[in-house]
């Protein structure tokens, strides 16, 4: 049976184009049945996701750029204004400075180390915090890791350990918000060309690696990864909680 999504509300932060990512995972709610809230990033931004966001039928579009302090805020001010509460949620934010990413773990700066981590892993902690009372009845929190923040991926470098902090966040998260009910996952897919994985060096060649180490022998797609994260924010999962979900055609189990 299906995942269904009717009567809920979720929250989308993340998509930048039709190949996000976080496209998937929403076009898969909409069709769930859900009511959604879309993010864009900047003004910029916002000519790339208003159609994707028109073509959801998204009941909100809001800014959202986790650096500017206050937006966190706003955003979840705003979504209880008009609806009163949360049902789900999905992150789908990441990001390193360049120079940072390209070198070294051993060489990264502080600064670029903080922004990544601010970004990548903390933004989704003061999200749980926010979305925390707004989900009366549960929820579902949701974020996207990879296997480099468990195994060394060549050229992933800084991202490894700011992944393994997200990781670990999303356990003792899913502990603490477990007595209201509340749901953390994190979704780890496998490799796959989206705008924020063009900035790791030589992502063509992890890729290719990726292909041809999965038991399927094939990449996965964002619709795949969408089909599972409206599962786990369905009551279907209502057993799961702290999982690192992976969706990579099985490319985690093999050395």
């Amino acid at each position: 049976m299906p995942p269904d999504l009717s009567g809920k509300n979720g929250l989308v932060v993340g998509i930048a184009n039709d190949r996000s990512i976080a496209f998937g995972c929403a076009a898969a709610f909409r069709a769930a049945g859900a009511d959604l809230a879309v993010t864009y990033l900047n003004d910029k931004a916002r000519a790339h996701v208003q159609p994707l966001a028109e073509a959801l039928e998204a009941e909100l579009f809001l800014p959202c750029d986790v650096r500017e302090p206050g937006q966190v805020r706003q955003l979840f001010a705003r979504l209880g204004q008009s609806w009163g509460r949360l049902d789900f949620l999905l992150h789908s934010v990441a990001f390193a400075p360049r120079e940072d990413l390209h070198g070294r773990v051993t060489d990264c700066s502080r600064e670029g180390f903080d922004m990544a981590m601010n970004v990548s892993c903390h933004s989704f902690i003061r999200m749980a915090r926010h979305a925390e009372p707004l989900m009366t009845d549960g929820g579902a929190l949701m974020t996207m890791s990879y296997y480099g923040a468990e195994k060394v991926v060549d050229n992933y470098n800084l991202m490894g350990p700011v992944k393994a902090a997200l990781e670990a966040s999303v356990r003792y998260m899913a502990a603490e918000l477990g007595p209201g009910n509340i749901r953390v996952y994190a979704i780890s897919p496998g490799p796959l060309k989206t705008r924020a994985a063009s900035g790791i060096d030589r992502f063509d060649e992890l890729m290719e690696r990726a292909a041809a180490k999965a038991p399927r022998h094939a990449l996965v797609t964002i619709e795949q990864i969408g089909g599972v994260a409206a599962f786990l924010a369905s009551d279907q999962a209502d057993g799961m909680t702290g999982n690192v979900v992976y969706v990579d055609n099985g490319a985690n189990i093999v050395d």
